[in-house]
């Protein structure tokens, strides 16, 4: 069975705040309709080499993308690439990282903010390249793209938290109202999107610690939360998941082939 994905990557979102403060998301819980699962980011805990790892499933130690300053294109195969090479389309509103690492490399933002090519593993791209770029401003970018382009796999990376984080510490009510901020911003997305049978990863690279940063192995930088919603789902918290397994989830949600780590556990079953 083939499905549309859509992922949101809330940059820097850690466990906690991901969990007390997105009531709109747990109600969707709550009734039903989402289920919570914590998951344990891999080592180390920077944006970069988690990118790689939740969009091929490999983890940094074997990707080589181990810290933020590799600036080369993944040697790996990517959700993008396993999709452009089935014959979906696919579309990104995400920092510019995520150009560099499945399109081009380095970034070149005249070039590359702005991208529509039928022949890059992201073919239709809105990226961005400041940490504070409003997320409302991104969340209208995702759904441009949605509407523009249907993309059958769309990924949407908003950095509001992450900042937040890096500037007032992931024990600070900046950070924690951060979260709340892109509960009450999905609630403006979500509902349409489900009605159109869309299957929503909501997750995280890495979470944040008191001393403004990340990297190493505390809960508070290693856990993370993940939501799952949509018809495809079988809303079991009580499921394991695995970061390295999101790839090849989302690859059997699109139908493709292939030979990543998946997780069919949190999967309904046909009738």
């Amino acid at each position: 069975m083939r499905n549309k994905v859509i992922l949101v990557v809330v940059d820097g979102l850690g466990w906690q705040a991901g969990h007390d403060g997105m009531g709109y998301l747990q109600g969707l819980c709550e009734a039903g309709l989402a289920s919570l699962h914590q998951l344990r980011c891999e080592l180390p805990s920077l944006s970069r080499p988690l990118y790689e790892c939740i969009l091929t499933g490999v983890p940094p130690i074997a990707s080589g993308v181990v810290h933020n300053d590799v600036v080369r294109l993944s040697t790996e195969q990517s959700i993008f690439s396993l999709a452009r090479a089935a014959g979906l389309r696919t579309a990104a509103a995400a920092y510019h990282w995520i150009s560099e690492l499945y399109n081009r490399a380095p970034y070149d933002a005249v070039r590359d903010r702005l991208t529509d090519d039928a022949s890059l593993p992201i073919q239709h791209g809105l990226f961005y390249h400041l940490d504070h770029y409003p997320d409302d401003h991104l969340y209208i970018d995702g759904e441009l793209l949605r509407r523009r382009h249907d993309p059958d796999f769309l990924l949407i990376h908003p950095m509001g938290v992450d900042d937040a984080g890096h500037r007032f510490g992931g024990d600070s009510m900046e950070y924690r109202n951060a979260a709340r901020y892109h509960d009450k911003l999905l609630s403006q997305y979500l509902p349409q999107w489900l009605a159109e049978d869309y299957q929503v990863l909501v997750t995280s690279d890495h979470g944040m610690n008191a001393d403004r940063s990340h990297g190493g192995v505390l809960p508070e930088e290693r856990l993370v939360p993940l939501y799952l919603l949509g018809s495809r789902f079988c809303h079991d918290s009580t499921a394991r998941v695995r970061q390295v397994e999101l790839c090849g989830l989302m690859a059997s949600l699109l139908g493709i082939a292939h030979d990543k780590p998946d997780n069919p556990a949190v999967l309904r079953q046909p009738d």
